[in-house]
C-alpha cells in the first residue's frame, strides 16, 4: 500500500485578511514530490487558511491513490489537535471545514501530527506565493518548467485561453492535472455543488439607491418586486435544473423565495449566513445623503474593507468570513446539488469574488440589479468556476 505524506499551511494578512494556502503531497518512501497547490481564497482567517490548505492536499492525495496511507504534518497545533480528536471544535467557521476534511478519505487511512514551522517552510512558501499573487489581483500558478507533459501528451494552455470542457477553469485544477500524464487521465471531479445566486425583487428602496442592508427596517417586495419574483420563477421553473431552496431570512428574500417556490413544487429553508450586510448608520439613506454627513466615514469604508460603516455595521472583511464559511458548509451539504440561494447584492457579489480570487475592490466594480441570476459551481477539488452573472432576461417583455 502507498503512503503520502501531506504538508499543508495558511495564511493571512490581517487575521482576517487577504489569505492564502500552499499544500505538498510527497512519497513517503522516497520524499519525492508528486504534486504541490496553492490558493488564494481573498479575504479570510489563518485557521481558515490552514484548513483550506489541509483539504486542498487530502484531495490531492485522494486524486492519486485514494487508498493510499496519507501522514499529515502541519505547523497549526489548533488543525492537527481538532482534526486528532483531541480538541474541540468550537468556531462556527472550523466546524464545517473540519467536517468536510474529515468525509475526504476514511478516517483510518489518515494521520496527523504537529511540526515546528521551519519544518513546515515548502508549504508555508507556497502560501505566501498564493497571497502574493493575490496582492496583485492573480491567481498562483506553479512555474511553467513543472508543468510540461511528456512527449505527445496535449500540454497545458495558459489561463487567457479557453479551458476544456468538463473542468472548473480555475488555476489549481491546472495544477492537479499538471502532474497527470494528460487531460484524459484526470481525476473524475463528479458533478460539482451549483449554487444558483438570485438577488431578491425590488422593495420601495431598491429604485432610490438606498442603503438597505441587515440592520434596518427589513422592507417588503414592491408590486414590481413580486412581479420580477414570479418572472423570474417562471424561468427556473422552465430551467428545470434546481433541487433546492435556501433563503437569507431578510422579509424581501424569504418573499421572493417564497414565490419561487410555490412555482416549484419545492421546500423553501432559512440560512442565516446569506443575510445581506449591515450598513450600521447608512441604512436607509442614499450613496450621496452619506457622502454629505459621513464624508470620512464614506472614505475610509470605499478605501479598506475592514472599515466599518458609521455606527457600527459589517466591514466587507466580517460579510466575506461569514459567507466563505456559509459557502463551505453549503458546499459539502449539497455535493453534486443544484441549489437556489436567495439573498442580497453583498452576499452574491463576495461569492463571486470569491471564486475569482479577486480583491476586495472588484466589489465596487460589479453591477448586480434586482432580481438577477448569478451562479458559480464549486468542484470537489475546493476549486470553483463562475457560470453566470447578473442575467435579467427573464425579466423582459
Amino acid at each position: 500500500m502507498r503512503e503520502f505524506i501531506v504538508e499543508a499551511d495558511g495564511g493571512s494578512r490581517g487575521n482576517p485578511g487577504p489569505a492564502g494556502y500552499g499544500a505538498v503531497v510527497s512519497d513517503a518512501a522516497t520524499g519525492e514530490t508528486l504534486t504541490e497547490l496553492a490558493e488564494y481564497i481573498g479575504v479570510a482567517t489563518n485557521n481558515v487558511a490552514e484548513y483550506r490548505g489541509l483539504l486542498a492536499g487530502l484531495r490531492a492525495a485522494r486524486a492519486l491513490d485514494p487508498t493510499a496511507m496519507v501522514h499529515v504534518r502541519m505547523d497549526s497545533k489548533l488543525v492537527i489537535e481538532q482534526m486528532s480528536g483531541r480538541w474541540k471544535i468550537k468556531h462556527p467557521d472550523m466546524k464545517p471545514l473540519a467536517a468536510e476534511s474529515r468525509a475526504v478519505l476514511p478516517p483510518d487511512q489518515v494521520t496527523y501530527e504537529w511540526i515546528p514551522r521551519e519544518q513546515n517552510k515548502h508549504a508555508d512558501r507556497l502560501a505566501n506565493e498564493a497571497m502574493d499573487a493575490g496582492a496583485k489581483g492573480e491567481q498562483w500558478e506553479r512555474p511553467k518548467a513543472d508543468v510540461a507533459a511528456p512527449p505527445g501528451e496535449q500540454q497545458l494552455k495558459p489561463p487567457s485561453e479557453p479551458q476544456p470542457s468538463g473542468t472548473s477553469g480555475e488555476t489549481a485544477d491546472k495544477q492537479e492535472l499538471s502532474r497527470a500524464p494528460g487531460w484524459s487521465s484526470a481525476p473524475d471531479l463528479g458533478a460539482p455543488a451549483t449554487f444558483v445566486l438570485l438577488r431578491h425583487g425590488e422593495t420601495p428602496l431598491t429604485p432610490q439607491k438606498r442603503f438597505s442592508g441587515s440592520g434596518g427596517t427589513d422592507p417588503a417586495l414592491s408590486t414590481a418586486g413580486r412581479e420580477q419574483a414570479h418572472r423570474v420563477a417562471e424561468a427556473l421553473a422552465r430551467r428545470g435544473t434546481v433541487q433546492t431552496i435556501l433563503a437569507s431570512p431578510l422579509t424581501r428574500t424569504r418573499e421572493t423565495a417564497a414565490i419561487v417556490a410555490t412555482r416549484l413544487g419545492l421546500d423553501m429553508t432559512i440560512e442565516d449566513g446569506l443575510r445581506e450586510t449591515d450598513f450600521g448608520a447608512w441604512e436607509g439613506l442614499t450613496f450621496g445623503e452619506v457622502r454629505d454627513r459621513h464624508p470620512d466615514d464614506l472614505n475610509a469604508w470605499l478605501a479598506d474593507p475592514e472599515a466599518h460603516p458609521t455606527g457600527g455595521g459589517e466591514s466587507f472583511a466580517e460579510t466575506a468570513t461569514r459567507i466563505a464559511a456559509t459557502r463551505d458548509k453549503l458546499v459539502a451539504a449539497y455535493a453534486g446539488r443544484t441549489v437556489l440561494l436567495v439573498t442580497h447584492v453583498t452576499p452574491i457579489k463576495t461569492f463571486v469574488r470569491l471564486a475569482l480570487g479577486a480583491p476586495p475592490e472588484s466589489l465596487f466594480r460589479m453591477e448586480l440589479s434586482a432580481a438577477s441570476l448569478s451562479a458559480v459551481a464549486y468542484y470537489a477539488d475546493g476549486n470553483a468556476s463562475v457560470r453566470l452573472f447578473n442575467d435579467t432576461s427573464h425579466l423582459r417583455p
